[in-house]
């Protein structure tokens, strides 16, 4: 089509050079003007056909966006084919119409020749710019190709080291570690030889650890020093050595064209000290030498991309084989561990059988010292009862003190097990405090006078008369401080003050922890014993409150030392949320002890519930027994005469039985109440109370059982209540004590305190 554009513009030039017009009437040949007459015609067709094509073009494409320059374009076609389609009629007779529309035609063709050619300088740079995007676009996907095909190596190089690292991680042996990457490096990379070296003991050589292909005997060693060795422990990249190299002389001599070797170091992790909650030390001076062989005798190359799978695989194994270095201590740590609770285990079942063999001993010591104790108090309480003299009657209160109070001692020092897993609780009830310093004071007294002791004692007047605690072991604190005081003093006085501690007096720095907080409901009793006796070293203080210890002084008078005494005060003032110390300045000058506890104040609702204890007691003090049958049985004779003699006392007709077969054989609904032994060996008081329930049922004509223990163990308490049991009573018994059992029994059916 444009040499068609050519000729046309050629034949206008020329029919526009010579302004003629062809005469019809001179001869011309036919069959020139009748090949001139069809390529005027075709040219024409070719013309109008063109914009036709430009048209679709501009439809489908948007690459050219001068929408405007083709159509002058297309519009310049269209008059270029209106010309050679008028000259049709020029090649006959034609009248000057159509040689105007002839003329007209040109002129309009050469007009936007004009126009377009002059658009199409402004739009030849457009065209060739969109060339050079086009250039520049090639070289841009050939780039992208080549980026593609980095990236799809990586991904292949990926896959490879996620699968080897898969496969070098599915074990902690380091052997097997070792063993897994070479074959898989060999199989990854179609490696001929692979091997690690490894260091020795001694960090001077390389042995020869690992082969792929078994080619050279392992055990092989070479220097570290070698400059090839130092070449490659230089850097984490692989480096490339010489196939001469002594790390890589790995395959048998022969003819043949060595095929090319690299190496790469392998840290190794050096475990100098595993601690927990601690990193193991690494060393970076212990490597491992990783040396790589391609097949002999080809062309082949080590490639860029198989170089960084190498180096990440010895990173890899790096991390794995530290890895396997923590498991193999911590393995070692877990025998040890496993060891040492083994020991553990064994010293555990030691102590607890010691534990159990202790609270054994102390079970039958409880019940055979209080076996002796319940006949002193029930038999002192007796005598109480009789006609005796003042003194006599002094004599006999001081003995039942002094009983009760040992019944007490053995209620603690025989239950340890009770004050060291701190299940002792306190009995706190409303009592007399000013009473309770006379009685430890009148107690105190006798002892005192022998040694020709002067005791004072001091209550300030503030000091409220009644408060709620635990009256027994505040007796007993005292009791344990004031006897030391006179044990330890040969001459001079020991004094006794209380008085409500004040704020200031509250705060000791030697014991931080102790905070008091004084309310309206209760306030802090502080009581000082001061004596004149032997002192003590300021730096044995500490140790005093310690069970079985004593000062070096205490220990040199031989006087006992002070045993488990102020180990058990400190407990019970602990207990009363309080705090106990001892001040002294030095041997020969005396000292002084200090203890500060927390007491309730009585209200009203107190004051009404002693009243009413008090009109309970007097009701009990009035309440006759006589001809109330009671049946006793208990295996030591002793406590049965005792608590027979107790109960006759009381106007009962007691019957005494000593076994559990005799108990069944006697026991009726006449009697009311049986008292039975629970700690009697070889039988089974429980399974006697079973059958009573079982023989008469629950009508009213059943007799109300009671225990009579010397065990303090809870368990006991809670057997005699499941089987049916109506209250258990720990031993000593006084007459008063069993006139009060009595009581709530036929009131209540029940003892409701043992």
């Amino acid at each position: 089509m444009g040499s068609l554009l050519r000729m046309n513009r050629l034949l206008s030039s020329i029919v526009d050079s010579c302004n003629c017009i062809i005469d019809p009437q001179l001869p011309a040949d036919d069959l020139l003007m009748k090949y001139q007459y069809i390529s005027d015609f075709f040219i024409a067709l070719a013309y109008f056909s063109i914009p036709v094509e430009l048209i679709y073009f501009v439809k489908k494409s948007a690459v050219f966006p001068y929408r405007w320059v083709l159509v002058q374009f297309g519009a310049f076609i269209v008059l270029c084919g209106a010309t050679h389609l008028i000259n049709l009629w020029t090649f006959n007779m034609h009248t000057r119409n159509v040689a105007v529309v002839m003329t007209t035609a040109k002129v309009l063709t050469a007009l936007v020749s004009c126009i377009t050619a002059l658009m199409l300088v402004h739009i030849i740079p457009d065209l060739l710019s969109v060339k050079t995007r086009e250039l520049f676009l090639k070289k841009k996907a050939a780039q992208l190709d080549r980026e593609m095909g980095i990236i799809r190596t990586q991904e292949e190089t990926g896959r490879h080291v996620r699968m080897l690292t898969h496969e070098i991680r599915s074990t902690l042996d380091r052997h097997t570690i070792l063993k897994t990457t070479l074959v898989e490096l060999g199989r990854t990379l179609a490696l001929e030889e692979c091997a690690l070296w490894m260091p020795t003991r001694t960090g001077l050589e390389l042995q020869l650890s690992y082969t792929l292909r078994h080619q050279n005997p392992v055990g092989l060693t070479v220097p570290i020093q070698l400059p090839v060795i130092n070449q490659v422990f230089g850097t984490n990249r692989v480096v490339k050595i010489s196939p001469n190299s002594p790390v890589a002389r790995l395959r048998p001599t022969g003819k043949y064209m060595p095929g090319e070797v690299v190496a790469v170091r392998v840290p190794l992790l050096h475990l100098s000290n595993f601690q927990i909650n601690d990193w193991p030390e690494l060393s970076t001076k212990r490597y491992a030498l990783m040396v790589l062989m391609l097949p002999s005798d080809s062309a082949r190359q080590w490639h860029v991309h198989e170089l960084e799978l190498v180096e990440v695989v010895a990173d890899q194994v790096a991390v794995a084989l530290s890895h396997a270095a923590i498991l193999e201590e911590s393995m070692r740590a877990r025998d040890l561990l496993m060891e040492q609770n083994v020991a553990l285990d064994l010293a555990r079942r030691e102590a607890e059988m010691a534990v159990r063999a202790r609270n054994d001993f102390l079970a039958v010591m409880n019940h055979e010292m209080r076996t002796p104790m319940h006949a002193i108090i029930a038999l002192s309480s007796l005598l109480q009862e009789t006609d005796l003299t003042p003194e006599q009657r002094l004599m006999v209160e001081t003995i039942l003190k002094s009983s009760n109070l040992l019944a007490t001692l053995i209620n603690d020092v025989l239950d340890l097990s009770r004050l060291e897993d701190g299940s002792l609780q306190l009995d706190i009830d409303t009592f007399n405090l000013h009473d309770l310093f006379r009685e430890v004071l009148s107690l105190i007294k006798p002892i005192a006078s022998v040694k020709k002791l002067f005791v004072t004692l001091s209550l300030s007047s503030d000091l409220p008369e009644y408060v709620i605690g635990d009256e027994k072991r505040l007796m007993q604190i005292l009791l344990n401080v004031v006897g030391n005081a006179v044990k330890f003093s040969k001459e001079g006085s020991v004094s006794i003050s209380a008085f409500v501690a004040k704020s200031d007096s509250l705060r000791d720095p030697r014991a931080p922890e102790f905070f008091a907080v004084p309310s309206e409901n209760h306030f802090y009793l502080r009581v000082q014993i001061k004596d004149t006796g032997i002192g003590i070293n300021p730096q044995d203080i500490p140790n005093l409150f310690s069970k079985f210890t004593q000062s070096q002084a205490l220990a040199t008078t031989n006087s006992g030392g002070t045993g488990l005494g102020l180990a058990i005060c400190k407990r019970f003032v602990n207990l009363m949320e309080g705090h106990i110390w001892i001040e002294s300045e030095g041997l020969g000058k005396g000292s002084t002890a200090i203890f500060i506890i927390k007491l309730g104040i009585p209200g009203r609702a107190n004051e009404s519930k002693l009243r009413f204890v008090s009109k309970l007691s007097e009701n009990h003090m009035q309440m006759s027994f006589q001809g109330l049958k009671v049946l006793v049985m208990d295996d030591n004779g002793v406590s049965r005469m005792v608590t027979k003699g107790l109960l006759t006392h009381l106007g009962c007709d007691v019957t005494t039985v000593g076994s559990r077969d005799e108990c069944l054989r006697v026991v009726t609904q006449e009697h009311k109440v049986v008292f039975m032994d629970v700690s009697m060996p070889g039988i089974d008081c429980y399974e006697v109370a079973v059958v009573i329930h079982e023989r008469f049922g629950k009508h009213q004509g059943r007799p109300l059982i009671v225990a009579l223990t010397g065990n303090t163990d809870r368990v006991i308490k809670e057997n005699c209540m499941r089987v049916g049991m109506d209250g258990v009573i720990l031993k000593p018994v006084s007459v008063d004590k069993m006139r009060s059992v009595l009581s709530e029994l036929l009131e209540h059916g029940v003892v409701l305190e043992s």
